[in-house]
């Protein structure tokens, strides 16, 4: 049993380093790489697991880096259950650029899943003894995975009595909110390929948000907006959190940072305002570490006190 499960269907070995500037058919001489396991889910998961939460990361894995992966999501102790699969788990590599504070990523496809390595995840949701109170589907979907993979994970959880926390883009997006899900987290461009409208002020994110409600696609949204802070929205109530100033180390995971802290505030029951304010902490915090370190319960608890959230 398991309060809080994460599905990760394409998880990566997170390879970072920096570089004083990136430049076309030159070397780059790099600093030494950091090593992180990685995936969104799997990011959920270690943010949830060092603020005390009760969590499980479910996952597919294989090859050597695979093998690299379950270890250093063992050194930090996070519970995880390794579907084994026969290929080879991916890599992503991002490098930081020092002179101008940016972040380039390179992120590869990773392998192809069989029917019996996805419906294998599936089934695994389906034998929890007690189900989870949160299930998190999170990060793109590999090659050979439907792209309804996340609208049958939704009818599970609903059929389970779980709550269906989803965090991905594209097709899945598309197929999981017809099938109606929890909670969502779409960026802004996200929710822009999702109505088809411009959505030029907060006004009319918040009537696109409370659109998906309407229709029975989501109960929340949390709409991203990047250094903007982020919009969090139900059927009859939005609030707006603003950005928070903080020194850049790198981007990187701080979106699986936010949902992290969202999911383990709203699973130890506290309001929508303060779950949102979590949230914010944890994806902030989770800026100021390099490569995929994620957030520190410190900072989160120190950055909590400055996020700024008023009624939208």
């Amino acid at each position: 049993m398991t309060d809080i499960l994460t599905v990760t269907l394409n998880p990566a070995l997170d390879v970072s380093t920096s570089t004083d500037k990136v430049r076309d058919t030159h070397k780059l001489r790099c600093t030494a790489a950091i090593f992180h396991p990685g995936g969104g889910g799997i990011n959920v998961a270690r943010v949830v697991h060092r603020l005390g939460g009760d969590c499980l990361a479910l996952y597919p894995a294989g090859g050597v880096n695979g093998e690299l992966l379950v270890q250093l999501l063992a050194q930090e102790q996070v519970p995880g259950h390794c579907l084994p699969i026969a290929g080879q788990t991916r890599e992503s590599f991002s490098v930081h650029e020092t002179c101008s504070g940016r972040d380039f990523r390179f992120v590869l496809p990773g392998p192809e899943l069989s029917r019996q390595d996805w419906q294998g995840l599936l089934d695994i949701v389906s034998q929890f003894e007690a189900a989870p109170h949160y299930v998190v589907g999170s990060g793109s979907l590999p090659p050979g995975v439907p792209a309804d993979f996340y609208a049958r994970l939704a009818r599970l959880a609903q059929a389970q009595g779980s709550r269906l926390v989803l965090d991905t883009s594209g097709p899945a997006l598309a197929t999981a909110l017809a099938q109606g899900v929890y909670l969502v987290k779409p960026s802004l461009r996200e929710l822009r390929e999702l109505t088809g409208q411009p959505l030029t002020d907060e006004p009319q994110w918040r009537e696109a948000a409370q659109q998906l409600i309407r229709k029975g696609q989501a109960q929340i949204v949390a709409l991203s907006l990047g250094e903007d802070g982020a919009l969090l929205v139900t059927a009859n109530q939005a609030w707006r959190a603003l950005g928070l100033p903080v020194q850049v180390a790198s981007t990187i995971g701080a979106g699986d940072s936010f949902v992290g802290g969202l999911v383990w505030a709203l699973n130890r029951q506290d309001d929508l305002e303060q779950a949102l304010r979590h949230a914010m902490a944890a994806g902030a915090a989770a800026l100021l570490a390099a490569g995929t370190a994620l957030c520190q319960p410190a900072d989160m608890e120190r950055l909590y006190r400055e996020v700024s959230i008023r009624p939208a």
